[in-house]
């Protein structure tokens, strides 16, 4: 089993890794930056090392990855029981949803719970609630999903919870039902902190000053919301960045949405210096957006450390930071915690996050062994400019 990354915090070493290099790049990223806009993200970063910002969706206090650990009897009686589990996901294909998938799966092979299903939604609420009565068929003990709506998802999870089986939820939650009753838990990174850590990453890209446009999850989904207030706010705190214009994206084609509002943006506000991205998917479009306009210059902020964004990271091209998940680890959780509840074990968190993880050119290839717990791909790592 992949070795398992349960520190939460960041190291004091690698905040001063972020900030210490300000040498010019190809894209005159991190070229000059004033003293002071240094010294404000340096002390920024610091403040946040170590803290969850995020409640929980019905205002949880957060819970650690500590806590969701097990005992060997726990682990045997876990085995014995001869579980299986369902994974529903809200779509697939991406870094995240790839090492969530493979975090669930590498802990339910540890604790003996088969896994009989996974499906992808393709992010259609129509699609996901026949996804759950399809593998409900299946008579699962276990499904683990993030809904893809809280409201046209609900009455279907309903169902499932009322069938006895055990639901764990990654990131966001079906509407009125609550956690220790109707589900067991949710489990999260710290995306409010991401957005905050994107936020001050962006301003020091910008040297503290600019005029820079937003891209938005225009959902009712949690997790986005709370990274687009958590970068807003971080933001504010830099008054020499004025956000000019803000636009939201639907999907399910996120990356052609993007760069649609990024060329939309990009027309309209020739002078723009950035342009922020609620997750990696997101940012791909803008930096299309950008090279179709011939702004390599542009500063591209998000969240998540995927790989397209991770090679622009390692070249210190288009994209000059981002706050990254830790999806491998928060799957090992979900797992964790569903089985538990099998087993009747009591007192388990209704809410689980996982620190943000601050992600700059200096530090990610450190950054993608701590969020995927393997090396970085040859892909990044080849292109990565010393």
């Amino acid at each position: 089993m992949k070795k398992l990354i349960t520190s939460i915090g960041v190291s004091a070493a690698l905040i001063f890794a972020l900030t210490a290099c300000s040498t010019s790049d190809n894209n005159g990223q991190n070229n000059g930056v004033d003293s002071a806009i240094a010294a404000q993200v340096d002390a920024a970063l610091a403040a946040l090392e170590g803290q969850v910002l995020s409640l929980g969706p019905n205002g949880e206090s957060p819970s650690d990855f500590d806590s969701t650990e097990l005992t060997d009897a726990e682990v045997e009686e876990i085995k014995a029981g001869n579980y299986t589990a369902a994974i529903v996901m809200h779509y697939s294909g991406n870094d995240w949803s790839t090492a969530q998938i493979e975090g669930l799966k590498a802990e339910f092979a540890r604790l003996g719970v088969e896994v009989v299903a996974v499906t992808d939604a393709d992010f259609k609420p129509e699609k996901q609630v026949s996804d759950i009565e399809t593998v409900m068929a299946l008579k699962p003990d276990i499904i683990i999903s993030i809904p893809t709506d809280p409201v046209a998802t609900k009455a279907a999870f309903q169902k499932a919870s009322a069938a006895g089986i055990k639901l764990v939820f990654m990131d966001n939650v079906p509407a009125d039902m609550v956690g220790g009753e109707d589900y067991v838990s949710v489990v999260s990174a710290d995306n409010k902190g991401n957005g905050a850590v994107s936020a001050h990453l962006f301003a020091r890209a910008l040297n503290g000053k600019g005029k820079v446009g937003l891209i938005y999850h225009d959902a009712d989904f949690f997790v986005t919301k709370q990274r687009y207030e958590g970068f807003k706010t971080a933001l504010s705190e830099y008054p020499g960045i004025e956000i000019v214009e803000e636009k939201g994206i639907g999907g399910p084609d996120f990356a052609g949405d993007a760069q649609a509002a990024a060329t939309a943006m990009l027309t309209k506000n020739a002078d723009l210096d950035g342009i922020w991205g609620v997750w990696d998917v997101p940012a791909e479009g803008i930096m299309a957006a950008a090279r179709e306009a011939g702004r390599t210059d542009l500063k591209i902020g998000t969240q998540d450390l995927g790989t397209n964004v991770a090679i622009q990271l390692a070249k210190q091209e288009l994209i000059v930071g981002l706050g990254a998940q830790r999806p491998y680890d928060q799957g090992v959780a979900e797992a964790r915690l569903a089985a538990a509840a099998c087993i009747g074990k009591t007192g388990l968190p209704n809410f689980v996050a996982l620190g943000a993880l601050p992600v700059s050119h200096e530090n990610v290839l450190e950054a993608w062994k701590t969020v995927y717990s393997v090396d970085a791909p040859e892909s990044v790592s080849s292109v990565y400019k010393k």
